[in-house]
Parts: C-alpha cells; sequence; structure tokens
C-alpha cells in the first residue's frame, strides 16, 4: 500500500504527496470576485506544502452563491483574479483544484459571523432555487422549484464554469454534490419529492448530478482529473446513504470522473451526525473498494498517523483536511517530520529548515529538481 507522502498519480497530474486542501468557504468577496485574503488564505496553504489546494465553493451562477459573500465564477471577469492565485498556488509546487458549487435552496443566506438564516432581496438578497418549493428549514429562504428548462442551464452553467476554471489555469475541477447544495438535493429522497424525470426513481434523482458531471468532463481536458464531493449519507433513515452512494460512484466513474471525495450529510436540518475522528472514513473505504474508484478521505483528520494509516490501510487514496489547514498551515512539513519523510521547503524559510531539508525549485508538473540545505 502507497503511505501518506507517495505521489499521486490521476491521469498525467502526478501530486507530490498525499495530502490536500479540503475546500473551505471564506465569505469575504464582492459579486464573486477572490480578493487579496484569498491570494493569502490558498496561496498560504501552498507556502505550507499542501500537494493540491482547493479554492472554496465557487458559485457557477449568481443565486448559486451561500452568501452574498461567497466565491464566484459565473463572469468572465472573475477569471483574472482566479488566475493570479492559481500562478501563485503552482509556484510554490502544489496543484490548484477549484470547486464548482451551485447553493440551491441554501442560498441567499447570511454568513455565519453575521447570524443565520435568509437574506432578503431588499437587503441584497435573491431568490432561491431547489428541486421543490420547500425551504431547507425555519427561517430559510423558500426556493423556486426549478423547471427542466431550468435544469438544463443550471447544466450549462457548470460547463461554462468549468470553461473559465480552465482558462484560470486550475489543474483539477470537483463538482459539489454535498451538503445540502443543489446537487446533493436533487440526491436525497428527503428532499427531492419531484414527480418528473429528475425526482421520484434512483435514475431520476441522480440523473442531474450525471449531466453536470458529464458536462465538466465534456470540456475538462481529457489529460487531468475531474473530483466529486458526495454526502455519502444523509444521516437519516429513508434518505440517501452509502449503497446509493456506491452505485453512483460508479456511473460517475464511467463518465470520466477520477476521484470521489468522500463527506456526509447537510441534506435535512434534524440528521443526527455521529461526528468523530475518522467518521467518514469507511465510505471513502467502501467507494475506493467496491466502485473501484479513487477516493478522498476527510473529517476531523487531525494526526500524522492518522492520516498515514489511512492511506496505508488502503481506506482512500488521499486526506483532505481543512480545518486543521486553518490551525496550522504549515501541517504537512509537520507531518513530514513525524513520519520520517522529507518536503522541500520554500527557499525564503530555508533558514528555518532541519539541516538536509530540499529546497523548492519549479512549479508543479516541471523539473523538480532541487539542492539540499547545507
Amino acid at each position: 500500500m502507497a503511505h501518506l507522502f507517495e505521489p499521486l498519480r490521476l491521469r498525467s497530474l502526478e501530486l507530490p504527496h498525499r495530502i490536500l486542501v479540503s475546500p473551505m468557504c471564506q465569505y469575504s468577496c464582492e459579486d464573486g470576485f477572490a480578493t487579496d485574503w484569498h491570494l493569502v488564505h490558498l496561496g498560504g496553504r501552498a507556502v505550507g506544502g499542501a500537494a493540491l489546494v482547493f479554492t472554496e465553493a465557487t458559485a457557477v451562477t449568481a443565486d448559486g452563491r451561500i452568501s452574498p459573500q461567497d466565491l464566484g465564477i459565473y463572469h468572465d471577469r472573475h477569471v483574472e483574479d482566479l488566475a493570479r492565485i492559481v500562478r501563485f498556488v503552482k509556484g510554490q509546487g502544489a496543484a490548484a483544484g477549484i470547486q464548482l458549487a451551485h447553493a440551491g435552496r441554501k442560498a441567499s443566506t447570511r454568513r455565519p459571523w453575521d447570524g443565520s438564516g435568509a437574506i432578503a432581496p431588499a437587503d441584497g438578497g435573491w431568490e432561491a432555487v431547489g428541486p421543490t418549493a420547500s425551504a431547507f428549514t425555519e427561517g430559510y429562504p423558500v426556493p423556486r422549484a426549478l423547471t427542466a428548462a431550468d435544469l438544463a442551464a443550471v447544466v450549462a452553467a457548470f460547463r461554462t464554469a468549468a470553461l473559465r476554471a480552465r482558462a484560470a489555469g486550475f489543474d483539477v475541477a470537483e463538482l459539489h454534490a454535498a451538503h445540502g447544495y443543489l446537487i446533493h438535493e436533487f440526491l436525497s429522497p428527503l428532499v427531492n419529492t419531484r414527480d418528473d424525470e429528475y425526482g421520484g426513481s434512483y435514475d431520476n434523482r441522480v440523473r442531474l448530478c450525471l449531466e453536470v458531471a458529464a458536462a465538466i468532463r465534456s470540456v475538462w481536458p481529457e489529460s487531468l482529473p475531474v473530483f466529486v464531493r458526495l454526502s455519502c449519507t444523509d444521516w437519516k433513515e429513508g434518505g440517501w446513504d452509502a449503497d446509493q452512494s456506491v452505485e453512483l460512484a460508479r456511473r460517475l466513474r464511467d463518465r470520466g470522473v477520477d476521484l470521489v471525495d468522500c463527506s456526509s450529510g447537510g441534506a435535512v436540518p434534524d440528521a443526527k451526525i455521529p461526528a468523530g475522528p475518522g467518521y467518514q472514513v469507511p465510505f471513502a473505504e467502501r467507494l475506493r473498494r467496491e466502485a473501484g474508484i479513487a477516493t478522498g478521505a476527510l473529517g476531523f483528520i487531525t494526526a500524522a498517523a492518522q492520516a498515514d494509516t489511512i492511506v496505508r490501510a488502503g481506506q482512500a487514496d488521499c486526506v483532505l483536511l481543512a480545518r486543521e489547514f486553518l490551525r496550522h498551515p504549515y501541517w504537512p512539513f509537520h507531518a513530514a517530520r513525524e513520519l520520517g519523510a522529507v518536503l522541500p521547503w520554500p527557499p525564503q524559510y530555508v533558514r528555518a529548515a532541519p539541516p538536509g531539508t530540499p529546497v523548492r525549485q519549479a512549479p508543479i508538473g516541471g523539473d523538480e529538481g532541487g539542492r539540499s540545505i547545507p
């Protein structure tokens, strides 16, 4: 089995190791434009040694934002600021990933430090949309049910967003199909009670996810990978579950998806989630084994030995860290030292590195070269 600091090859992209930065919403934009905050936040994780740095959930339409401060890729004008970030991330030897998203019925809500619940149009909000006209919970927007024509436009928006993402230089595109946002809303029978071709049967509920994944894959370079983040269970009886996730992962694999990023929950407010260290790892292990697709594990992964065990045991092909990267932006360096591995350091930091540490020389995909600190 591989270990945490072995390379991971996905199509032509070879990651130097298996520690990835999970998408984390920053709620720090205006009209979707990336800012200096995003450059420093994402760039800092690349400086810190991550193999792949994902943007936060990036809205493919203006009404697909969670909050007015969400990152977006629904204008061609968004590309320039994102490209600046991509250049810096890749210049540190990391790959750059973007998570393409639509918030669905959870849109037009306040960012966490401004409270919770819906933002009225008069206060800068907008009309949310979803599978039906049912709100997530009290205080959230009552969405407009999407028509078949609306859904065709959603698929097209994801396709166009993927084209913009590639124009910005991203190496990986990830479809956000988790956490109770639009794609997950269609998957979950607890949310999707439609009676048309996008609701009811399993085949109908997964239709939108498969159409969007295929649309992204159709414009993403054949040489580069596509990921999907999936909530593998709703944690509620009668909802989306691991059995359904395995079958969806098989269908996604057959449509050119390379890795499923295994999360859970978010569809309904009353789920009982047994959160704790490694609680989502079994989903990554099962999808990897039964669907024959690479997987990423996430959720309360904080220790180097824990992350290494997940990879060594074949439970997942990589780990994605979120809050631990907020607490410790240079986590990969500390993990490497603990596990007896070596990561190249940026030359600006070499005076603090252990003797013999290689110096970072080139962007990912180039000649890594390197020399050692005397």
